[in-house]
């Protein structure tokens, strides 16, 4: 289920690169919908998903800030990197191997998300607006599957650390939002409901 679902999310994705020619007004509201995600295997396997997912965030977000100088990216980067320690936490307390061990910045053991990784970074290179709208699709697809994470597993630690992420990708949001409002862009929710994301900007 998890690999039909990366594989959904890069397919979005390239589809909104491949039309990176329109004005990036008509780009960003492309529709870009994924499949639910439902029934991972056990807590484990979204804990090491989740590792990843947040390593993908982190890169993208440094590889921006080196193409475009934007302080967001890179205060944003530090945050995913908190994020990441508190993963590994989990991942070390539970005993599991780190699928980020030894790992360089872009590379990643789950060759799908690899491939999303390059793709995003290629789309926030076309221009500020993209990389920002790039932002803020990271942080909705980081919502989505912490808030599906969350409902599937009974675990107080995977909660508590599950919880604390969702907080701070909510931050995140409301930060590549704002850069967003400056360029007049209102982005539109890709995965998470359009209603989520309006109480998410509210607060």
């Amino acid at each position: 289920m998890r690999k039909i679902h990366t594989f959904l999310v890069l397919t979005a994705v390239m589809g909104i690169s491949a039309l990176t020619a329109q004005p990036v007004s008509e780009v960003q509201n492309l529709p870009v919908t994924v499949s639910p995600v439902s029934g991972t295997s056990s807590d484990s396997e979204g804990i090491l998903y989740m590792r990843e997912e947040e390593k993908l965030a982190r890169d993208v977000y440094l590889a921006l800030y080196e193409k475009w100088g934007i302080r967001t990216f890179s205060n944003i980067a530090q945050a995913e990197q908190t994020h990441m320690d508190r993963v590994a936490a989990l991942i070390e307390a539970q005993g599991l191997v780190d699928p980020v061990t030894g790992s360089q910045p872009g590379e990643f053991k789950n060759p799908e998300l690899a491939e999303l990784y390059a793709s995003l970074v290629e789309l926030g290179s076309k221009s500020i607006q993209d990389a920002l709208i790039v932002g803020a699709i990271i942080e909705d697809l980081d919502i989505y599957d912490l808030e599906n994470y969350l409902s599937e597993t009974d675990d107080p630690a995977s909660i508590a650390v599950y919880t604390n992420l969702l907080r701070g990708s909510e931050n995140h949001m409301r930060s590549f939002t704002r850069q967003l409002d400056r360029y007049g862009i209102a982005y539109e929710a890709r995965y998470i409901k359009s209603e989520r994301l309006e109480e998410i900007l509210s607060r």
